[in-house]
């Protein structure tokens, strides 16, 4: 019985050293496309091909949709961030999601709007819309009140509010800078026949400034837990869901920022209810509806640094989010899991899922087992100090190489902490986060996983938000 049990856990301890191996081999080419795609991106930017494309009488309009539920904190500076937007043709729509505290009455005296008639035609079927809030003066921005039925809801009831061919999905804990409309709509401009969506960088905003909804100052928080997530999101979108559109295989663009051909989300039906990841699973639902179709398209990311949100400060709302996100992931691979080594379905079915799958959504399980019995194995004499080390080498030292790459690619290309301090201190907490940090957020996301095999915990978790730092609150916390 023992030597079954030796051989069954030398085969787990081979298997978890051959699943880092794969997934490091995965990130080392994601990371070697980031790196091209976007070396290249800046390169179109500097040689002006992309000025040549951006003709303003050639773009067409936007309607930017914000759903906010019980945002008051930071509503009104998010809602003047959209309105400073340097793009030609635009309209807001804020869809107030039932929200129980002053949300709305914070929409309405900061923009001094009132009640007013309108036409709502439910060409996507949603919850029931209260009314409608304009002010003459700012005639591109429209509140619209709903009952509480969620995020998705809320952006169908913009889509159908909406008069415009392009839309962009935007949180309402988020902040844009000037121009970033018009960066995200330049694939499209560039090419709209073929361009079906578009994904931006998201930054966390915390320890900037941020003034009447415009961020006027870059810097890191003082704690340690929102540095850990700047370092996380550079990770992520720099060199993840970049190496991921380079490849032609994105499957995720972050509900926080991204643009939509209105008349394709509309025929697949909009936004759905069924998961908690809205936007995964709106863009599956679109790349299964363009390739049964056989039609040309392409869904992208544009690795400009645009977006900046507000992130947890503490880790009850962190693992909350996490938890969130994953409990999404598995709901949404599940609900498309036909799609999987599918021929009809290319590099989307043969590659993208699969690496979703067994990358992003086991892995936090593989890892969150594998450090407890491949440390118990060594300990307990059944691995060698060689197969430990290598363990080891694959699950931390690459994790740190990785961190730190996307860190110094910041800095080589678009230098948000130019000062040496603050690339010191995330270089820094690139490193750290390997010990520790990765590995709780492993433990949530394995946690996740089980909940949603046991269809527990589906619903949405609300992560409460502090507000943006103003200027005198940046002083006070230099001071301190």
């Amino acid at each position: 019985m023992l030597e079954y049990l030796k051989i069954l856990i030398m085969w787990f301890n081979h298997m978890v050293l051959g699943y880092y191996v794969v997934a490091n081999i995965l990130y080392l080419i994601l990371f070697t496309a980031a790196v091209w795609s976007i070396l290249k991106h800046l390169m179109r930017l500097d040689y002006g091909t992309y000025q040549e494309s951006i003709n303003k009488s050639m773009a067409p309009p936007v309607s930017v949709i914000m759903a906010a539920h019980n945002e008051e904190a930071c509503i009104v500076d998010s809602v003047r961030s959209l309105m400073r937007q340097s793009y030609h043709d635009y309209e807001v729509l804020v869809i107030n999601d039932g929200s129980t505290d002053s949300t709305l009455k914070r929409l309405i005296d900061g923009f001094s709007l009132q009640r007013t008639d309108h036409v709502y035609r439910d060409i996507i079927s949603t919850e029931k819309v209260n009314g409608f809030y304009t002010n003459p003066k700012t005639p591109n921005l429209i509140v619209v009140d709903t009952v509480h039925s969620g995020k998705p809801d809320s952006l169908n009831v913009g889509i159908n509010v909406s008069n415009t061919p392009y839309f962009c999905s935007v949180d309402a804990d988020t902040v844009l800078e000037t121009d970033a409309i018009l960066s995200l709509m330049r694939p499209i401009i560039e090419n709209p026949e073929l361009i079906k969506a578009t994904g931006g960088i998201v930054r966390v905003v915390n320890g900037s400034t941020v003034e009447n909804g415009k961020l006027v100052k870059v810097g890191l928080p003082g704690d340690s837990l929102s540095r850990l997530q700047i370092v996380e999101y550079i990770r992520s979108f720099l060199f993840g869901r970049a190496g991921m559109s380079a490849l032609n295989s994105l499957v995720i663009i972050s509900g926080t920022f991204s643009m939509f051909h209105k008349k394709t989300v509309q025929a697949v039906g909009g936004y759905s209810r069924t998961t908690v990841a809205e936007d995964m699973e709106l863009v599956l639902r679109i790349h299964k509806q363009m390739l049964d179709t056989g039609q040309k398209y392409s869904i992208n990311f544009i690795p400009d640094p645009i977006c900046w949100t507000e992130a947890p400060t503490d880790l009850k709302m962190l693992a909350k989010q996490r938890r969130r996100w994953h409990t999404g992931l598995a709901q949404t691979l599940f609900n498309y899991r036909h799609m999987f080594l599918r021929p009809r379905y290319g590099r989307i079915g043969f590659f993208a899922l699969p690496y979703q799958l067994l990358v992003e959504l086991l892995g936090p399980v593989i890892e969150v087992f594998g450090y407890v019995i491949v440390t118990a194995s060594f300990f307990a004499g059944v691995i060698d100090l060689e197969f430990f080390m290598l363990f080891l080498t694959l699950s931390v030292l690459l994790g740190i190489f990785f961190s730190t790459g996307a860190i110094l690619l910041e800095e080589i290309t678009y230098r948000r902490y130019p000062k040496i301090k603050n690339l010191l201190l995330l270089l820094f907490y690139g490193v750290v986060e390997n010990f520790g940090y990765r590995q709780v957020i492993s433990l949530w996301r394995t946690e996740a996983l089980f909940n949603a095999l046991l269809s527990r915990k589906k619903g949405w978790e609300f992560v409460d938000k502090k507000g943006f730092s103003t200027t005198e609150e940046a002083e006070t916390e230099t001071a301190k």
